[in-house]
């Protein structure tokens, strides 16, 4: 499996782009393993600092 973020060729992840950070959040709002999504480590960093950015500021990350 390829990491999503190096397939589309992503060097930073915005923390405000809501839809796509979603895919990476468990239903209890925790961060999925790398194992889990596919994502590189490199980009798993990124995305953990990205998804606990936007819990900061309150984003929506769940769906109900």
């Amino acid at each position: 499996m390829e990491c999503y973020f190096c397939k589309k060729n992503v060097e930073a992840i915005d923390f405000k782009d809501v839809k796509i950070i979603r895919h990476f959040v468990s239903g209890l709002g925790k961060i999925r393993s790398k194992k889990r999504t596919g994502v590189c480590s490199k980009h798993q960093r990124k995305l953990a600092n990205a998804i606990k950015q936007a819990r900061h500021l309150g984003l929506p990350l769940l769906t109900f």
